[in-house]
C-alpha cells in the first residue's frame, strides 16, 4: 500500500490559475494527490502520515529560471570579494594577499565578486602586482562580464599592450595605452585558461578544471539551493564542460535539484548537425532554451542603450554581434526548433533582438515558441507591447536593483526608475519571471521576491516604486511563470493534483509579514518528488 503524506494546519498558496489558498495537501508516489481544506483532505486520506504545519506557509518549489548553477558552486570555493566586506581597492588587495599566503604552490589565485563601482577608484593590475609578480591572479567582477588580472597573468597568456581587442570584448587601457588588467566580455578568454573556446558567443567563465572539482561544485551549490527552497534551476550558460560535470555528478548520485541546461550558441551548428533541440531529457536533467548574447552588462557598464548612460554619458556599451548576425543566428535556432534565451539589457539591444525574433517567427511560423529575453533591463513601452505580441518572456533579476541600485540612480537618472519595469510588463501582457542570475546575486528566492515587492537599494532609496509586484505576483513569477518559461508548467510550478510533489514550507506567514521581513523567513522544509531534501527527516540526494 502506498504511503500518503498529509500536510495540514497551515497556509498553502497553490499558484494555480485561480491563485488559490488551501489548508491541506496530500502527496504520494512523488505526486500531489489532493489539495483542499483540512476536514476534506483528512477524510479522504484517514491513514495518511500527518505533518502539522502549525501556521507555516507552503508554496510550490521555487524555480530559478536564470542561474549559473555550476559557476555558483565554483565561486563558493574561491576567494570571496563581494561587497560590503570588500569595499575598496585596499580591501581587495588585502583579501588576495591573505589568500596568496595560504594557498600553496605557484598556481593561479582566483576569486569572484569584486564591484569597483563601490570603490573610490577602479583596481588595476599594478595593485595586484603588489601581491604577486610571478604568480597569476584573476578576479572576476560581480557581473561575470569583467576579469581583473595582474601582470603575471597577462604575460602567461602572451597578452601585451599591442594585443588588439577581440570581437565582442575589450582590454581597458590607460591614457598611455598600457593594459590596466581589466578585461571585458570576450577579452576574458584571451587571458584566463579556459576549457572551451566559445569565441565571441559570450563571456567565457568556462575555466579549465578537473572533473572532480566540477562534481564538487555541483554538490556544494545543490545543497545550498535546496536549503534556500530551490527545487529547479535553469543553468543559463552550458557548454560541454558543464554537461560533463552534471552528467558525472548524476552518475555518482550527487544530485540535489532539477536542472534545466541552456546550451550556449557556439554549439548551435553541432546540435543542428545531429538534429537535437530542447526540451530534451528527463524531469531531473534536461536541455532547455539555447542561450545567446546581444549586449554586455548593466552592472559593468557595457549594456547598449539608445542613449549612452553614466553621470557623464561615458557608457556607450558594446554588442557581441551586429544586428544582422544576431538575426541570422536566431532565425537558424528557431528553424531547428529551439526556444532561445537572449542576454539583452539596454533598449538599443532589445530593439535588435526583437527584430531577430520577429524575423525568425515570420520565416518559420510555429506555435508557442516562448522565446526569452534574459535580464530585459530597459524595455521601452513600445518594446513591451511588441514583446507581448510576439509572446516573448521577460526573465528579470530584481536583486540588481537592490545590490547596484545606488549606482544605477546617478548613472541613469530618471531612466533608473524604469529598469526592469515588471509592473508595466505584467500589465502589458508579458509573461514576467523573476530569477537570481546567481552567482551575480544571491540565489535565495526569498531575497528575490522581497526585492521584486520592495524595490529599494542597499541604502534604502526607492528605485521604480511604481513597478513593484504584489507578494502573490512575485511568488508566481518565481514558480508557475518560471516553469512556463522552460516548458515545465504541465508538471512543475504549482500545487495541483497530478503535478510533481515539489513543495517548500516557510516558517511563518509569507502573506502577512511586512515585505522587508520576507527575506528573513526561514525555509523549514524543501521537498522534491515527495522526498524531503531539506528540513525535518531530510534524506541526502
Amino acid at each position: 500500500m502506498r504511503e500518503v503524506r498529509l500536510f495540514r494546519g497551515g497556509n498553502i498558496y497553490t499558484a494555480d490559475p485561480a491563485g488559490s489558498f488551501a489548508q491541506a495537501v496530500a502527496v504520494a508516489d512523488a505526486r500531489i494527490l489532493a489539495v483542499g481544506d483540512d476536514d476534506e483532505i483528512m477524510a479522504a486520506f484517514p491513514e495518511a502520515t500527518e505533518t502539522r504545519l502549525d501556521g507555516r506557509t507552503v508554496v510550490p518549489g521555487f524555480i530559478d529560471a536564470h542561474n549559473h548553477y555550476l559557476a555558483t558552486g565554483e565561486g563558493m570555493a574561491s576567494v570571496d570579494a563581494s561587497f560590503p566586506e570588500i569595499a575598496s581597492v585596499e580591501d581587495l588587495v588585502a583579501t588576495l594577499a591573505e589568500a596568496a599566503a595560504t594557498l600553496p604552490g605557484d598556481g593561479w589565485i582566483t576569486g569572484f565578486g569584486f564591484d569597483h563601482a563601490k570603490y573610490e577608484r577602479a583596481p588595476t593590475r599594478w595593485d595586484l602586482d603588489n601581491i604577486a609578480t610571478s604568480r597569476p591572479i584573476a578576479m572576476r567582477h560581480i557581473s561575470g562580464h569583467y576579469l581583473l588580472v595582474n601582470t603575471a597573468a597577462l604575460e602567461a597568456a602572451g597578452v601585451t599592450d599591442d594585443t588588439p581587442d577581440p570581437k565582442g570584448g575589450e582590454f581597458l587601457r590607460d591614457d598611455a595605452g598600457r593594459m590596466t588588467g581589466l578585461c571585458l566580455e570576450a577579452a576574458m578568454a584571451l587571458v584566463e585558461p579556459v576549457a572551451v573556446d566559445i569565441g565571441s558567443h559570450g563571456p567565457n567563465f568556462h575555466v579549465a578544471t578537473s572533473i572532480e572539482e566540477l562534481v564538487a561544485a555541483v554538490d556544494r551549490a545543490g545543497r545550498a539551493f535546496v536549503a534556500a527552497g530551490l527545487t529547479t534551476v535553469c543553468d543559463a550558460q552550458v557548454t560541454k564542460r558543464e554537461l560533463a560535470g552534471y552528467r558525472e555528478a548524476r552518475r555518482r548520485g550527487i544530485w540535489s535539484v532539477r536542472v534545466c541546461c541552456m546550451p550556449l550558441s557556439n554549439q548551435l551548428t553541432e546540435y543542428g548537425d545531429i538534429g537535437l533541440a530542447g526540451p530534451f531529457g528527463d524531469d531531473m536533467f534536461w536541455l532547455g532554451p539555447m542561450k545567446l548574447y546581444m549586449d554586455g552588462s548593466l552592472i559593468g557598464g557595457s549594456a547598449v542603450f539608445s542613449e549612452p548612460y553614466g553621470e557623464d554619458g561615458e557608457f556607450a556599451g558594446s554588442l557581441y554581434w551586429e544586428p544582422e548576425e544576431m538575426r541570422a543566428m536566431v532565425v537558424e535556432a528557431h528553424r531547428q526548433g529551439w526556444q532561445v534565451g537572449i542576454h539583452t539589457q539596454g533598449d538599443g539591444a532589445i530593439a535588435a533582438v526583437l527584430d531577430a525574433i520577429e524575423a525568425a517567427m515570420e520565416a518559420n511560423p510555429r506555435p508557442d515558441p516562448r522565446h526569452r529575453i534574459e535580464h530585459c533591463g530597459y524595455p521601452t513601452p513600445e518594446q513591451i507591447e511588441r514583446m507581448a505580441r510576439l509572446g516573448v518572456i521577460a526573465i528579470s533579476q530584481p536583486n540588481y536593483l537592490h545590490d547596484q541600485g545606488d549606482e544605477f540612480l546617478p548613472r541613469f537618472g530618471d531612466r533608473a526608475h524604469r529598469l526592469q519595469p515588471l509592473r508595466d510588463e505584467l500589465n502589458g501582457g508579458v509573461h514576467v519571471v523573476v530569477s537570481s542570475d546567481a552567482d551575480v546575486t544571491t540565489y535565495r528566492p526569498l531575497e528575490t521576491i522581497t526585492n521584486a515587492v520592495v524595490r529599494t537599494t542597499l541604502e534604502g532609496q526607492p528605485i521604480g516604486a511604481d513597478q513593484v509586484l504584489t507578494v502573490e505576483e512575485a511568488v508566481r513569477a518565481h514558480t508557475i511563470d518560471a516553469a512556463y518559461s522552460i516548458f515545465a508548467e504541465d508538471r512543475l510550478g504549482s500545487i495541483e493534483p497530478g503535478k510533481q510533489a515539489d513543495l517548500v514550507v516557510l516558517d511563518g506567514d509569507l502573506f502577512s509579514v511586512s515585505p522587508n521581513e520576507i527575506r528573513d523567513l526561514p525555509v523549514w522544509m524543501t521537498m522534491i518528488d515527495g522526498e524531503v531534501v531539506h528540513g525535518p527527516g531530510a534524506t541526502v540526494r
